[in-house]
């Protein structure tokens, strides 16, 4: 195989990943259900594989797109007081009712929707014919904000129930998220753009490979777990589908509210919606019992369907004014 073929194969592997996303993610947590004794053993390489994944998507990122974002700050505005404020106390308030006692189990859930907004949000946006400067901001503004966000919201909601490493989960966050994503910006600008139009091509099998590898560590916590389900379990990832669901449909609902145009109703509807899972199951596994790792990891069962899903719902509600705009 010459240079040009193995490039070409590698190029197409993560076309292929990305096309075929929520299979691979099945099939990576069975994996890690599967052998969690062997993949276990990589758990210390999360981190670092988790910064080069967050390197790569940030590259993309230019300070021009942003100007262009900034300028019209409300659905960014919006969509991170949702995500980083409505629904980590919704998950709180609806965990607590439903999972009153258990410590963990909730603190899984309030975790899970205090992470970043996802960073294949971009993605979906695209596919939606959205404004992908947009979600871009909402995605920078929700990295940076977060190393300091997920203690202040989990020691103010779960503070006397649950010990809370404040300094351990901003140097983590800062190391997987902040830092590599304000890198990845900054070597797009330096190079004038070359990094986004080049370098994030290049690396973009290698984040795409991550993904599900991290995925597969991750669960090798709750292999025990899944091997062994009761009720509690099922109830927890009936709670987590509906939840998930129900921030799509409410992030559409709010961007009908606000008359968003269809560049921004994307943006807004996949910014509630959506969740970096990996942060928040690298966060649980680092910090918490398998207990809290369930809840978080239950939401990768859902979260691509669903985007997929409420794609082809958004995209049907902003056909009309997409064909006019390219008429």
């Amino acid at each position: 195989m010459n240079a040009q073929s193995a490039h070409d194969a590698w190029l197409h592997i993560g076309r292929f990943i990305g096309r075929h996303m929520p299979i691979v993610i099945l099939a990576s947590l069975a994996a890690g259900i599967a052998f969690p004794d062997q993949l276990g053993s990589l758990r210390p390489f999360v981190p670092l594989m988790f910064a080069v994944m967050t390197f790569q998507n940030s590259l993309t990122i230019s300070f021009s797109k942003l100007k262009q974002a900034i300028t019209s700050p409300a659905p960014i505005i919006m969509v991170l007081l949702f995500a980083h404020v409505v629904m980590p106390i919704a998950a709180f308030g609806a965990g607590s009712l439903l999972f009153s006692g258990e410590s963990d189990i909730i603190a899984g859930l309030v975790l899970e929707y205090s992470v970043p907004v996802a960073t294949s949000m971009v993605m979906w946006v695209s596919l939606s014919r959205g404004n992908t400067a947009t979600s871009l901001a909402i995605l920078l503004g929700s990295t940076l904000i977060c190393p300091f966000s997920i203690p202040f919201t989990l020691h103010a909601l779960l503070g006397a129930s649950i010990e809370v490493n404040a300094a351990g989960m901003i140097g983590d966050m800062l190391f997987m998220v902040a830092i590599p994503a304000l890198a990845g910006f900054g070597l797009n600008e330096a190079t004038r753009g070359w990094a986004g139009r080049k370098l994030a091509l290049e690396l973009s099998p290698l984040a795409r490979l991550i993904i599900p590898l991290i995925v597969t560590v991750n669960t090798t916590g709750i292999a025990v777990y899944v091997r062994n389900p009761t009720p509690q379990l099922a109830a927890i990832v009936v709670f987590v589908g509906l939840f998930a669901a129900g921030a799509f449909v409410v992030g559409i609902g709010l961007a009908k509210a606000t008359h968003r145009k269809s560049a921004e109703f994307a943006p807004v509807a996949f910014g509630c919606g959506m969740r970096n899972i990996s942060a928040g199951s690298v966060i649980a596994a680092s910090y918490f019992p398998a207990e809290t790792i369930f809840p978080v990891m239950a939401g990768v069962l859902f979260q691509q369907l669903l985007a997929a899903t409420f794609g082809k719902i958004i995209s049907r509600m902003t056909a009309s004014e997409n064909e006019e705009a390219g008429a």
